[in-house]
Protein backbone atom coordinates (compact mmCIF):
# COMPACT_ATOMS: atom_id res chain seq x y z
CA UNK A 1 0.00 0.00 0.00
CA UNK A 2 1.21 3.52 -0.80
CA UNK A 3 1.29 5.52 2.42
CA UNK A 4 0.83 9.29 2.58
CA UNK A 5 1.34 11.80 5.33
CA UNK A 6 -2.30 12.93 5.12
CA UNK A 7 -4.52 11.34 7.78
CA UNK A 8 -7.02 14.04 8.72
CA UNK A 9 -10.40 12.37 8.26
CA UNK A 10 -11.72 12.74 11.80
CA UNK A 11 -15.06 14.15 12.91
CA UNK A 12 -16.42 15.50 16.15
CA UNK A 13 -19.51 14.23 17.95
CA UNK A 14 -21.49 17.25 16.74
CA UNK A 15 -20.60 16.48 13.14
CA UNK A 16 -21.60 12.85 13.57
CA UNK A 17 -24.96 13.96 14.95
CA UNK A 18 -25.53 16.08 11.83
CA UNK A 19 -24.69 13.60 9.07
CA UNK A 20 -26.38 13.75 5.63
CA UNK A 21 -28.47 10.70 6.57
CA UNK A 22 -29.94 12.59 9.55
CA UNK A 23 -30.79 15.51 7.27
CA UNK A 24 -32.70 13.10 5.02
CA UNK A 25 -34.82 11.89 7.93
CA UNK A 26 -33.00 8.75 9.11
CA UNK A 27 -32.86 8.41 12.88
CA UNK A 28 -29.75 7.44 14.85
CA UNK A 29 -30.80 3.84 15.51
CA UNK A 30 -31.50 3.13 11.83
CA UNK A 31 -28.22 4.70 10.74
CA UNK A 32 -26.27 2.64 13.29
CA UNK A 33 -28.03 -0.52 12.16
CA UNK A 34 -27.24 0.17 8.51
CA UNK A 35 -23.60 0.90 9.34
CA UNK A 36 -23.26 -2.42 11.16
CA UNK A 37 -25.07 -4.21 8.33
CA UNK A 38 -22.68 -2.78 5.71
CA UNK A 39 -19.62 -3.69 7.78
CA UNK A 40 -21.01 -7.20 8.26
CA UNK A 41 -21.35 -7.56 4.47
CA UNK A 42 -17.75 -6.41 3.99
CA UNK A 43 -16.44 -8.83 6.62
CA UNK A 44 -18.35 -11.82 5.24
CA UNK A 45 -17.46 -11.07 1.63
CA UNK A 46 -13.80 -10.71 2.57
CA UNK A 47 -13.84 -14.17 4.12
CA UNK A 48 -15.43 -15.66 1.00
CA UNK A 49 -12.95 -13.85 -1.25
CA UNK A 50 -10.07 -15.12 0.95
CA UNK A 51 -8.46 -11.74 1.47
CA UNK A 52 -6.44 -10.77 4.58
CA UNK A 53 -8.09 -9.10 7.56
CA UNK A 54 -6.33 -5.86 6.66
CA UNK A 55 -8.39 -5.64 3.44
CA UNK A 56 -11.65 -6.09 5.34
CA UNK A 57 -10.63 -3.49 7.94
CA UNK A 58 -9.73 -0.97 5.23
CA UNK A 59 -13.04 -1.57 3.48
CA UNK A 60 -15.01 -0.94 6.68
CA UNK A 61 -13.13 2.31 7.39
CA UNK A 62 -13.80 3.50 3.84
CA UNK A 63 -17.47 2.57 4.29
CA UNK A 64 -17.79 4.71 7.46
CA UNK A 65 -15.96 7.63 5.89
CA UNK A 66 -18.17 7.59 2.81
CA UNK A 67 -21.42 7.65 4.79
CA UNK A 68 -20.11 10.51 6.90
CA UNK A 69 -20.26 12.59 3.71
CA UNK A 70 -23.14 10.93 1.88
CA UNK A 71 -26.57 9.75 2.91
CA UNK A 72 -27.88 6.21 3.13
CA UNK A 73 -30.87 7.53 1.22
CA UNK A 74 -28.84 8.44 -1.84
CA UNK A 75 -26.60 5.38 -2.12
CA UNK A 76 -27.46 1.71 -1.76
CA UNK A 77 -25.74 -0.01 1.18
CA UNK A 78 -24.97 -3.25 -0.67
CA UNK A 79 -23.46 -1.55 -3.70
CA UNK A 80 -21.29 0.75 -1.59
CA UNK A 81 -20.12 -2.21 0.52
CA UNK A 82 -19.13 -4.14 -2.61
CA UNK A 83 -17.25 -1.11 -3.95
CA UNK A 84 -15.44 -0.70 -0.60
CA UNK A 85 -14.26 -4.32 -0.73
CA UNK A 86 -13.13 -3.96 -4.34
CA UNK A 87 -11.26 -0.69 -3.67
CA UNK A 88 -9.72 -1.93 -0.42
CA UNK A 89 -8.38 -5.06 -2.13
CA UNK A 90 -6.53 -2.85 -4.59
CA UNK A 91 -5.28 -0.45 -1.91
CA UNK A 92 -3.85 -3.31 0.18
CA UNK A 93 -2.26 -4.98 -2.87
CA UNK A 94 -4.52 -8.05 -2.77
CA UNK A 95 -6.71 -7.26 -5.79
CA UNK A 96 -9.75 -9.30 -6.71
CA UNK A 97 -11.61 -9.25 -10.00
CA UNK A 98 -14.90 -7.41 -10.28
CA UNK A 99 -16.53 -10.65 -11.43
CA UNK A 100 -15.52 -12.44 -8.22
CA UNK A 101 -16.77 -9.58 -6.02
CA UNK A 102 -20.13 -9.48 -7.80
CA UNK A 103 -20.54 -13.28 -7.61
CA UNK A 104 -19.83 -13.26 -3.86
CA UNK A 105 -22.31 -10.45 -3.12
CA UNK A 106 -24.94 -12.05 -5.36
CA UNK A 107 -24.61 -15.35 -3.48
CA UNK A 108 -24.71 -13.58 -0.10
CA UNK A 109 -27.88 -11.74 -1.08
CA UNK A 110 -29.56 -14.96 -2.20
CA UNK A 111 -28.64 -16.73 1.05
CA UNK A 112 -29.65 -13.85 3.33
CA UNK A 113 -33.03 -13.37 1.66
CA UNK A 114 -33.74 -17.13 1.32
CA UNK A 115 -33.78 -16.99 -2.47
CA UNK A 116 -32.74 -19.84 -4.79
CA UNK A 117 -29.04 -19.50 -5.54
CA UNK A 118 -28.68 -18.89 -9.27
CA UNK A 119 -25.52 -18.56 -11.30
CA UNK A 120 -24.72 -14.97 -12.29
CA UNK A 121 -23.97 -15.17 -16.00
CA UNK A 122 -21.05 -12.94 -16.95
CA UNK A 123 -22.63 -12.25 -20.36
CA UNK A 124 -26.08 -11.32 -19.08
CA UNK A 125 -27.57 -7.85 -18.93
CA UNK A 126 -27.91 -8.06 -15.14
CA UNK A 127 -24.19 -8.70 -14.74
CA UNK A 128 -23.26 -5.75 -16.97
CA UNK A 129 -25.56 -3.47 -14.97
CA UNK A 130 -24.09 -4.66 -11.65
CA UNK A 131 -20.57 -4.14 -12.95
CA UNK A 132 -21.36 -0.60 -14.10
CA UNK A 133 -22.89 0.15 -10.67
CA UNK A 134 -19.74 -1.20 -8.99
CA UNK A 135 -17.47 1.01 -11.08
CA UNK A 136 -19.73 4.02 -10.55
CA UNK A 137 -19.78 3.52 -6.78
CA UNK A 138 -15.99 3.23 -6.70
CA UNK A 139 -15.74 6.56 -8.53
CA UNK A 140 -18.02 8.15 -5.94
CA UNK A 141 -15.85 6.74 -3.16
CA UNK A 142 -12.64 8.12 -4.65
CA UNK A 143 -14.26 11.47 -5.38
CA UNK A 144 -15.54 11.91 -1.82
CA UNK A 145 -12.17 10.87 -0.35
CA UNK A 146 -10.34 13.24 -2.64
CA UNK A 147 -8.33 10.20 -3.79
CA UNK A 148 -6.71 10.14 -0.31
CA UNK A 149 -7.46 6.62 0.88
CA UNK A 150 -4.72 6.14 3.46
CA UNK A 151 -6.00 4.07 6.39
CA UNK A 152 -4.08 3.32 9.58
CA UNK A 153 -5.42 0.48 11.70
CA UNK A 154 -5.08 0.01 15.48
CA UNK A 155 -4.04 -3.61 15.07
CA UNK A 156 -0.39 -2.83 14.47
CA UNK A 157 -0.21 -0.86 17.74
CA UNK A 158 -1.88 -3.50 19.91
CA UNK A 159 0.96 -6.04 19.85
CA UNK A 160 3.57 -3.41 20.70
CA UNK A 161 1.48 -1.96 23.53
CA UNK A 162 0.79 -5.36 25.09
CA UNK A 163 4.45 -6.37 24.81
CA UNK A 164 5.50 -3.13 26.50
CA UNK A 165 2.99 -3.56 29.32
CA UNK A 166 4.00 -7.25 29.74
CA UNK A 167 0.42 -8.51 29.82
CA UNK A 168 -0.65 -12.20 29.72
CA UNK A 169 -0.82 -13.89 26.28
CA UNK A 170 -4.60 -14.44 26.40
CA UNK A 171 -5.08 -10.68 26.47
CA UNK A 172 -3.71 -10.37 22.95
CA UNK A 173 -6.52 -12.31 21.24
CA UNK A 174 -9.20 -10.50 23.21
CA UNK A 175 -7.76 -7.12 22.26
CA UNK A 176 -7.56 -8.22 18.65
CA UNK A 177 -11.22 -9.26 18.66
CA UNK A 178 -12.25 -5.97 20.20
CA UNK A 179 -10.30 -4.09 17.53
CA UNK A 180 -12.17 -6.01 14.82
CA UNK A 181 -15.50 -5.28 16.51
CA UNK A 182 -14.63 -1.58 16.83
CA UNK A 183 -14.60 -1.33 13.03
CA UNK A 184 -18.40 -1.69 13.07
CA UNK A 185 -18.69 1.54 15.04
CA UNK A 186 -17.68 5.11 14.22
CA UNK A 187 -14.52 5.02 16.38
CA UNK A 188 -12.36 4.93 13.23
CA UNK A 189 -13.66 8.36 12.17
CA UNK A 190 -13.60 9.89 15.68
CA UNK A 191 -10.16 8.90 17.04
CA UNK A 192 -6.74 8.12 15.69
CA UNK A 193 -5.69 4.49 15.51
CA UNK A 194 -3.21 4.84 18.41
CA UNK A 195 -5.97 6.10 20.71
CA UNK A 196 -8.31 3.31 19.57
CA UNK A 197 -5.57 0.77 20.34
CA UNK A 198 -5.20 2.16 23.87
CA UNK A 199 -8.95 1.94 24.44
CA UNK A 200 -9.01 -1.65 23.15
CA UNK A 201 -6.12 -2.65 25.44
CA UNK A 202 -7.84 -1.01 28.42
CA UNK A 203 -11.18 -2.77 27.74
CA UNK A 204 -9.47 -6.16 27.30
CA UNK A 205 -7.50 -5.71 30.53
CA UNK A 206 -10.67 -4.94 32.49
CA UNK A 207 -12.44 -8.01 31.10
CA UNK A 208 -9.57 -10.28 32.14
CA UNK A 209 -9.01 -8.46 35.46
CA UNK A 210 -5.47 -7.50 34.53
CA UNK A 211 -4.29 -4.35 36.35
CA UNK A 212 -2.44 -1.73 34.32
CA UNK A 213 0.11 0.70 35.75
CA UNK A 214 -1.38 4.04 36.79
CA UNK A 215 1.58 5.69 38.52
CA UNK A 216 2.79 6.94 36.12
CA UNK A 217 -0.27 6.48 33.86
CA UNK A 218 0.35 3.85 31.18
CA UNK A 219 -1.43 5.80 28.45
CA UNK A 220 1.10 8.64 28.72
CA UNK A 221 3.78 6.33 27.33
CA UNK A 222 1.73 5.90 24.16
CA UNK A 223 0.85 9.60 23.62
CA UNK A 224 -2.85 8.99 24.28
CA UNK A 225 -5.37 11.12 26.16
CA UNK A 226 -7.46 9.83 29.05
CA UNK A 227 -10.57 11.53 27.74
CA UNK A 228 -10.39 9.60 24.45
CA UNK A 229 -9.92 6.30 26.27
CA UNK A 230 -12.88 7.05 28.54
CA UNK A 231 -15.08 7.80 25.54
CA UNK A 232 -14.13 4.54 23.89
CA UNK A 233 -14.53 2.17 26.87
CA UNK A 234 -15.46 2.05 30.54
CA UNK A 235 -14.29 4.67 32.98
CA UNK A 236 -11.07 4.32 34.96
CA UNK A 237 -10.94 2.43 38.24
CA UNK A 238 -10.36 -1.09 39.52
CA UNK A 239 -11.56 -4.10 37.51
CA UNK A 240 -15.25 -4.77 37.95
CA UNK A 241 -16.78 -8.18 38.71
CA UNK A 242 -18.17 -10.46 36.06
CA UNK A 243 -21.81 -9.75 36.84
CA UNK A 244 -21.43 -5.98 36.52
CA UNK A 245 -22.66 -3.91 33.60
CA UNK A 246 -19.15 -3.63 32.16
CA UNK A 247 -18.59 -7.38 32.09
CA UNK A 248 -17.77 -9.26 28.93
CA UNK A 249 -20.21 -8.53 26.12
CA UNK A 250 -21.15 -11.25 23.69
CA UNK A 251 -20.79 -10.65 19.93
CA UNK A 252 -24.56 -10.96 19.55
CA UNK A 253 -24.95 -7.80 21.60
CA UNK A 254 -22.60 -5.93 19.29
CA UNK A 255 -24.02 -7.24 16.01
CA UNK A 256 -27.78 -6.78 15.63
CA UNK A 257 -30.00 -9.57 14.43
CA UNK A 258 -30.61 -9.82 10.68
CA UNK A 259 -34.32 -9.41 11.30
CA UNK A 260 -33.64 -5.96 12.78
CA UNK A 261 -31.51 -5.04 9.76
CA UNK A 262 -34.15 -6.30 7.38
CA UNK A 263 -36.84 -4.35 9.23
CA UNK A 264 -34.75 -1.17 9.00
CA UNK A 265 -34.19 -1.63 5.27
CA UNK A 266 -37.86 -2.43 4.77
CA UNK A 267 -38.78 0.71 6.67
CA UNK A 268 -36.58 2.75 4.35
CA UNK A 269 -38.05 1.09 1.27
CA UNK A 270 -41.62 1.71 2.45
CA UNK A 271 -40.91 5.34 3.21
CA UNK A 272 -39.37 6.11 -0.18
CA UNK A 273 -41.38 3.64 -2.35
CA UNK A 274 -38.47 3.59 -4.73
CA UNK A 275 -38.02 1.11 -7.54
CA UNK A 276 -34.94 -1.02 -8.24
CA UNK A 277 -33.48 1.46 -10.72
CA UNK A 278 -33.16 4.20 -8.09
CA UNK A 279 -30.00 3.67 -5.99
CA UNK A 280 -31.51 5.01 -2.77
CA UNK A 281 -33.09 3.53 0.34
CA UNK A 282 -34.56 5.69 3.09
CA UNK A 283 -36.90 8.49 3.95
CA UNK A 284 -36.48 11.51 1.70
CA UNK A 285 -38.50 14.58 0.88
CA UNK A 286 -40.89 14.45 -2.05
CA UNK A 287 -38.86 16.95 -4.02
CA UNK A 288 -35.66 14.95 -3.56
CA UNK A 289 -37.44 11.76 -4.58
CA UNK A 290 -38.87 13.26 -7.77
CA UNK A 291 -35.54 14.86 -8.60
CA UNK A 292 -33.59 11.63 -8.11
CA UNK A 293 -36.17 9.62 -10.08
CA UNK A 294 -36.07 12.15 -12.93
CA UNK A 295 -32.29 12.05 -13.00
CA UNK A 296 -32.25 8.26 -13.10
CA UNK A 297 -34.93 8.16 -15.79
CA UNK A 298 -32.89 10.53 -17.93
CA UNK A 299 -29.79 8.44 -17.23
CA UNK A 300 -31.55 5.20 -18.19
CA UNK A 301 -33.09 6.76 -21.31
CA UNK A 302 -29.73 8.19 -22.29
CA UNK A 303 -28.06 4.81 -21.77
CA UNK A 304 -30.78 3.08 -23.81
CA UNK A 305 -30.35 5.57 -26.68
CA UNK A 306 -26.58 5.06 -26.53
CA UNK A 307 -27.08 1.30 -26.64
CA UNK A 308 -29.34 1.65 -29.66
CA UNK A 309 -26.79 3.83 -31.43
CA UNK A 310 -24.08 1.29 -30.66
CA UNK A 311 -26.24 -1.55 -32.03
CA UNK A 312 -26.95 0.43 -35.21
CA UNK A 313 -23.28 1.22 -35.63
CA UNK A 314 -22.43 -2.47 -35.20
CA UNK A 315 -25.01 -3.44 -37.82
CA UNK A 316 -23.59 -0.85 -40.23
CA UNK A 317 -20.10 -2.12 -39.60
CA UNK A 318 -21.21 -5.70 -40.19
CA UNK A 319 -22.95 -4.63 -43.45
CA UNK A 320 -19.79 -2.90 -44.61
CA UNK A 321 -17.76 -5.99 -43.79
CA UNK A 322 -20.19 -8.16 -45.75
CA UNK A 323 -20.01 -5.81 -48.78
CA UNK A 324 -16.23 -5.82 -48.57
CA UNK A 325 -16.27 -9.60 -48.45
CA UNK A 326 -18.50 -9.80 -51.51
CA UNK A 327 -16.37 -7.31 -53.43
CA UNK A 328 -13.23 -9.22 -52.54
CA UNK A 329 -14.84 -12.49 -53.72
CA UNK A 330 -15.80 -10.87 -57.03
CA UNK A 331 -12.31 -9.51 -57.49
CA UNK A 332 -10.86 -12.93 -56.76
CA UNK A 333 -13.15 -14.49 -59.38
CA UNK A 334 -12.13 -11.86 -61.93
CA UNK A 335 -8.47 -12.40 -61.18
CA UNK A 336 -8.89 -16.15 -61.53
CA UNK A 337 -10.66 -15.73 -64.88
CA UNK A 338 -7.91 -13.38 -66.10
CA UNK A 339 -5.28 -15.87 -65.03
CA UNK A 340 -7.08 -18.68 -66.89
CA UNK A 341 -7.27 -16.57 -70.05
CA UNK A 342 -3.58 -15.70 -69.80
CA UNK A 343 -2.70 -19.36 -69.35
CA UNK A 344 -4.73 -20.34 -72.46
CA UNK A 345 -3.06 -17.61 -74.52
CA UNK A 346 0.39 -18.66 -73.33
CA UNK A 347 -0.33 -22.28 -74.25
CA UNK A 348 -1.51 -21.32 -77.76
CA UNK A 349 1.56 -19.13 -78.36
CA UNK A 350 3.84 -21.89 -77.15
CA UNK A 351 2.22 -24.45 -79.48
CA UNK A 352 2.62 -22.06 -82.47
CA UNK A 353 6.25 -21.43 -81.61
CA UNK A 354 6.87 -25.15 -81.34
CA UNK A 355 5.32 -25.69 -84.82
CA UNK A 356 7.52 -23.03 -86.35
CA UNK A 357 10.61 -24.42 -84.69
CA UNK A 358 9.84 -27.93 -85.96
CA UNK A 359 9.41 -26.62 -89.58
CA UNK A 360 12.73 -24.79 -89.47
CA UNK A 361 14.39 -27.92 -88.09
CA UNK A 362 13.05 -30.05 -91.00
CA UNK A 363 14.30 -27.53 -93.56
CA UNK A 364 17.68 -27.43 -91.92
CA UNK A 365 17.87 -31.21 -91.97
CA UNK A 366 16.93 -31.28 -95.68
CA UNK A 367 19.59 -28.71 -96.58
CA UNK A 368 22.24 -30.51 -94.58
CA UNK A 369 21.50 -33.86 -96.34
CA UNK A 370 21.74 -32.21 -99.78
CA UNK A 371 25.01 -30.60 -98.84
CA UNK A 372 26.33 -33.94 -97.66
CA UNK A 373 25.32 -35.56 -100.96
CA UNK A 374 26.96 -32.76 -102.93
CA UNK A 375 30.16 -32.92 -100.93
CA UNK A 376 30.20 -36.72 -101.15
CA UNK A 377 29.73 -36.69 -104.88
CA UNK A 378 32.46 -34.09 -105.38
CA UNK A 379 34.79 -36.04 -103.13
CA UNK A 380 34.18 -39.26 -105.09
CA UNK A 381 34.82 -37.47 -108.46
CA UNK A 382 38.13 -36.08 -107.17
CA UNK A 383 39.16 -39.51 -106.02
CA UNK A 384 38.38 -40.97 -109.43
CA UNK A 385 40.45 -38.29 -111.19
CA UNK A 386 43.33 -38.95 -108.84
CA UNK A 387 43.22 -42.69 -109.55
CA UNK A 388 43.14 -42.02 -113.28
CA UNK A 389 46.15 -39.78 -113.04
CA UNK A 390 48.14 -42.41 -111.14
CA UNK A 391 47.15 -45.10 -113.58
CA UNK A 392 48.31 -43.06 -116.57
CA UNK A 393 51.60 -42.27 -114.92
Amino acid sequence: MIYTAIDTFYLTDEQLQDTPSRKDGIDEATETTLRIYGCDLIQESGILLKVPQQVMATGQVLFHRFYCKKSFVRFNVKRVAASCVWLASKLEENPRRARHVLNVFHRMECRRENLPIEHLDAFSKKYSELKMDLIRSERHLLKEMGFICHVEHPHKFISNYLATLETPPELRQEAWNLANDSLRTTLCVRFKSAVVACGVVYAAARRFHVPLPEDPPWWKAFDAEKTGIDEEGPSSGPPMPEDANTSKVSPAAVIPDFAVIKAAIGKLKDSTKSDDNVPVEGEVKEEAISKSKGEHRTDTSGEQSRDRERDKERERHKGRERERGRDSERERERDDAERDREKVKDRSHRSKDRGKDSGHAEKAKHHSSRDRDYHGSSYSSREKDRHRHHSYG
